[in-house]
């Protein structure tokens, strides 16, 4: 069996372990979302993450996708635990760097970036919380280009609407390596 290891990274409250959550019940390896507010959650695990409400230690799950096992590895957003982030790097095939449109990329957000471009890891910037009042989608784009990378395309420009209660995401790419290293079978495009 093949497996793909992909890291969720992001700055705290930016929606890391909701995206995990998402993508477990959209590939169908759950059948209900788990809530960070309700403690339901797959991968924050311990009793103080659930009453804290943030992710303290790096958790995988898994959900198979057109015969690949892919991993994920929900990492915490908090700056004290960001060496735990970083013992998470070394097994990762990719990642999916998760960016507030509101809050914009943060100082742990040029840090995990620096780290995964160091480290030649391919990254999807995805950026969450598109709905909330006052965000303008080209000023997160031109912030991400400022502060991050101008080698980034937007791969999404809708609003997605999920039919449990996520939000709305927006879908930027920023790339290492070229579309050849991915195996056809897993390309959308």
């Amino acid at each position: 069996m093949n497996i793909i290891n992909i890291g969720i990274l992001a700055h705290v409250d930016a929606g890391k372990t909701t995206l995990t959550e998402s993508l477990l019940y959209t590939s169908g390896a759950i059948m209900e979302p788990g809530s960070v507010d309700k403690g339901t959650t797959r991968t924050d695990s311990m009793a103080l993450e659930r009453q804290r409400k943030i992710t303290i230690q790096a958790a995988v799950t898994s959900f198979r996708w057109k015969g690949y096992k892919v991993n994920l590895v929900d990492t915490p957003g908090h700056m004290d635990f960001l060496t735990e982030v970083h013992r998470s790097l070394s097994v990762l095939d990719g990642a999916i760097l998760v960016v507030s449109a509101k809050d914009g990329v943060q100082a742990q957000t040029r840090v995990l970036f620096h780290a995964l471009r160091k480290m030649k890891i391919p990254t999807i910037i995805f950026i969450n919380k598109i709905d909330q009042s006052g965000v303008v989608l080209e000023q997160t784009y031109q912030n991400i280009r400022e502060k991050l990378t101008e080698d980034m395309m937007v791969m999404l420009e809708r609003k997605l609407r999920m039919n449990f209660r996520l939000g709305y995401w927006e879908i930027a790419f920023y790339h290492t390596k070229p579309l050849s290293c991915v195996p056809k079978d897993m390309r959308m495009c």
